[in-house]
């Protein structure tokens, strides 16, 4: 069943003893009888099989700048090509996607589009990137491989952004065929992970392990900072020192606000001055690249030169100010490197996002 019609033989599983078949997807390691959807929504049993039910299917286009993702470090002032389908393998309350990642309706998937649509539609937008986005690639892994490798066929980077709830075996396939990650690590205890998400801290500690010790997938961290759950100072603190001695001081790191949604609508917004102490903490901890989000603040989102200090690239929110990095990715001061992927600066893109509907002739 590999076509648009949203069903496709989908990867990943193994029968059971007792006739049941389990995803082996991401460590929920979901049961199912036929008929039954797992736990993302998305992925189903169905003749005996697991079927992808969104392939091909997209809750919408649009083209965002790369800095949205949150990457910092990877073409900075690029348009990236952005889009998702629906459900999501966590269930995070205070999700800011929850009309899409939540959905249980079918008929959101409003945009259809193969692989090959999808990269020539971004080639076509100028784009420099693809980015899986607004709900978690990893449960359509199937359909987010397929474009990409369509995508590098025509030189467009790739780009996953996910929690990283996944599998060793599925991990590597996906992450194989992606040039950046931005991988959201929302907490630093597992306490917070099973009460606020469903889910566990350690398998998304080892997807970042194994990007950077073992891929040349560019990675950033995107943290997002809710009051009274995971803002204190000992949890940041236990978080970059964490950050700092297994991934090292070259990993950029995104404090974000969080702001009242779905389940905890009564929890109040991020004060900036979180943000700025998070930042702070990050920086006292050895990390190089420490940046605030969701706020405008403009010290908080510059980039500065680990070797001479000099302000290298100027943001508020998603809007570059100020540009001069090499694209040797270097300084132009002292010559550190800085790390990232870097390429012959164009111009910033500034804070657009334009909506497309792909053309189905394309």
């Amino acid at each position: 069943m590999n076509d648009l019609s949203g069903h496709y033989s989908g990867r990943w599983w193994h029968n059971l003893p007792d006739g049941r078949i389990q995803c082996d997807l991401c460590p929920r390691d979901c049961k199912l009888r036929d008929g039954q959807r797992g736990a993302c929504f998305v992925r189903m049993r169905e003749g005996g099989q697991m079927v992808l039910t969104t392939y091909g299917r997209s809750s919408g286009f649009c083209i965002d700048p790369i800095e949205k993702k949150p990457l910092n470090h990877f073409l900075p002032g690029s348009g990236v090509f952005s889009f998702g389908t629906a459900g999501c393998n966590l269930a995070c309350k205070f999700c800011q996607n929850w009309d899409i990642s939540k959905s249980r309706d079918m008929d959101r998937l409003m945009d259809q589009a193969s692989p090959q649509q999808i990269a020539l539609a971004a080639e076509r937008s100028g784009c420099s990137s693809v980015a899986f986005t607004y709900n978690d690639p990893v449960i359509f892994a199937e359909y987010a491989i397929d474009t990409a490798n369509a995508c590098h066929t025509r030189g467009i980077k790739t780009v996953a952004v996910t929690s990283g709830y996944v599998h060793d075996e599925p991990r590597r396939e996906f992450f194989a065929v992606m040039d950046a990650a931005n991988v959201d690590l929302k907490a630093f205890t597992d306490d917070f992970y099973f009460k606020l998400t469903g889910a566990h801290l350690q398998p998304v500690l080892d997807t970042l392990v194994y990007l950077h010790h073992e891929t040349d997938v560019w990675t950033e961290i995107t943290t997002l900072l809710i009051p009274g759950y995971n803002d204190s100072n000992g949890e940041i603190e236990a978080l970059c020192a964490w950050v700092f001695k297994e991934l090292g001081p070259d990993v950029p790191i995104h404090f974000t606000a969080f702001h009242p949604d779905f389940k905890m609508l009564d929890t109040p917004p991020t004060p900036a001055a979180t943000l700025t102490r998070a930042r702070q903490i990050a920086c006292a901890q050895g990390l190089r690249y420490a940046y605030t989000g969701n706020v405008h603040d403009a010290e908080g989102g510059t980039t500065s030169c680990p070797g001479c200090g000099e302000p290298l690239i100027v943001r508020d929110w998603h809007r570059i100010l100020h540009y001069q990095v090499t694209a040797g990715g270097r300084c132009p001061q002292c010559n550190s490197p800085i790390a990232g992927r870097f390429d012959q600066y164009a111009g910033a893109f500034g804070q657009r996002r334009i909506p497309l509907r792909l053309n189905p002739n394309l």
